[in-house]
């Protein structure tokens, strides 16, 4: 839809609409403008990575080991995902405590004891943190094997319910004593208010991003790990912080390699480092450290990080070649490979996943089935991510088959489908078991749409 839309660039916010994630198109007066300029560039001093850092004030990291006491993770052949999470989540706050001297480092868990995800994040909130980071071990049923490290960010799909915590968490900026001086007169019960808290949500999912891809680039660098890449997803954990934050996944315990890895204290150090290496960066791209970083070998970093590279690229090509195998030698279409056009985009998809050269963004390959008029489509979205992945990716946790659709620039992959309604609400009940953020998506007539504006077009048939 061609509405008129403000940008927001270098600061500067255009007179007539404003547009902020999640939120849609806002009209604003232009009497509005000026109050929303003043209350946005106060309320960015209260930003943790956005400004310069206040002399007084200490950052503050909360370091989130995952599982834990009676939850044990993923258990390897012969050791559990808690005790990784945790050594590598002591190691990175050891680094950071002695290299960072401006930096509050918060524990979730120092010990093998049981925290419940939304006490970790309460933990985040109550301490008014400027980033979380949630350190968790990834593993595949039934003996499959992958390799590498991924990260992953907020997903849009939970950006409103993570909304409603940044309001309420954040709203105490809004109470200080010197509230009318520092804030212009700004009236925290006013529309403006809320536009201003979906600018912060925005900013806080934009540094998110940035951390996560300095973590990605310090796995390869200094570790000799996979890029598995940043993805988004909605783990509870994420979705209940009112700051930056991110969730990583240091690798797979049930890959006999890197479970052996994970173990040693090599291992430990170089993951640990890794995750230090990307918060450091992070820190450095926001203004806001002066920390040293001292290379963990440079010599070792390089070779490790060509290993990786070529690591990488050979098994990528070796996934390509078998899956164009697969399409070439099948005689008819993939089940589901229809072409649905994403809302608002001009060349959105949604197909099965091969990896064929063919299969390109915007373009409908001749075994693709177009999707018949009216028609009525659930999917349950799994995982949204920057590139392209196959079917046989460890971020589906073994599901099948999976498909995916183009939106805002993201590869949105989902899971089955149905013109049923109770029956997508079963296999998102199914897709869950592995996958906790999975939801349903809707089409209608190839656009994809929200789910009531779909359950209504399929009670007008």
């Amino acid at each position: 839809m061609a509405d008129t839309k403000t940008v927001v660039s270098d600061g500067v916010l255009s007179e007539k609409t404003l547009t902020f994630a999640g939120s849609g198109t806002l009209l604003i007066m232009k009497k509005s403008v000026k109050r929303i300029l003043m209350a946005v560039g106060v309320l960015l001093l209260a930003l943790p990575a956005v400004s310069a850092p206040e002399a007084a004030k200490r950052f503050k990291l909360v370091i989130d080991a995952g599982h834990g006491g009676h939850d044990a993770g993923a258990v390897g052949a012969f050791s559990k995902e808690k005790n990784i999470n945790l050594s590598i989540a002591l190691a990175f706050g050891k680094l950071v405590e002695a290299n960072c001297p401006d930096v509050t480092v918060i524990y979730t868990r120092k010990t093998d004891k049981f925290v419940p995800l939304q006490e970790r994040a309460d933990i985040a909130n109550r301490a008014g943190a400027d980033l979380f980071i949630s350190v968790h071990t990834n593993a595949l049923p039934g003996g499959k094997i992958a390799y590498g490290s991924e990260t992953y960010t907020l997903g849009m799909a939970r950006a409103a319910a993570n909304l409603d915590v940044a309001k309420r968490e954040n709203s105490v900026i809004l109470y200080e004593e010197d509230y009318k001086t520092r804030y212009s007169g700004f009236d925290p019960n006013s529309a403006e208010s809320y536009i201003i808290f979906e600018f912060i949500q925005d900013q806080y999912m934009r540094q998110s991003v940035s951390l996560a891809r300095s973590i990605q680039r310090a796995y390869v660098r200094t570790a000799g790990r996979r890029d598995k890449g940043v993805h988004q997803a909605g783990f509870l954990v994420l979705r209940n912080t009112s700051m930056p934050s991110v969730l990583t996944e240091v690798g797979f315990i049930s890959t006999p390699a890197e479970e052996r890895f994970l173990n040693t204290k090599e291992g430990v150090a170089k993951m640990g480092r890794s995750i230090y290496e990307g918060f450091l960066e992070y820190r450095r791209a926001q203004g806001g450290t002066k920390a040293l970083l001292h290379p963990y070998d440079d010599g070792e970093a390089k070779k490790n990080s060509r290993k990786a590279e070529r690591d990488a690229k050979r098994r990528d090509a070796s996934a390509d070649v078998e899956a164009e195998t697969r399409a070439a030698e099948s005689a008819a279409p993939p089940a589901g490979a229809d072409n649905i056009p994403a809302q608002g985009e001009k060349t959105g998809r949604l197909t099965e996943e091969t990896g064929t050269a063919a299969d390109k963004p915007g373009r409908l390959t001749e075994d693709a089935p177009r999707t018949a008029a009216g028609r009525v489509e659930y999917r349950v979205q799994l995982i949204a991510s920057s590139r392209k992945l196959a079917k046989s990716d460890a971020s589906f946790k073994g599901l099948a088959p999976v498909s995916y659709y183009e939106e805002g620039g993201l590869y949105k992959y989902t899971y089955g489908s149905t013109g049923d309604y109770n029956e997508a609400l079963r296999l998102q009940r199914e897709a869950r078991k592995a996958v906790a953020g999975a939801f349903v998506v809707a089409f209608v007539d190839g656009k994809r749409v929200s789910v009531a504006e779909a359950r209504r077009a399929a009670t007008s048939k």
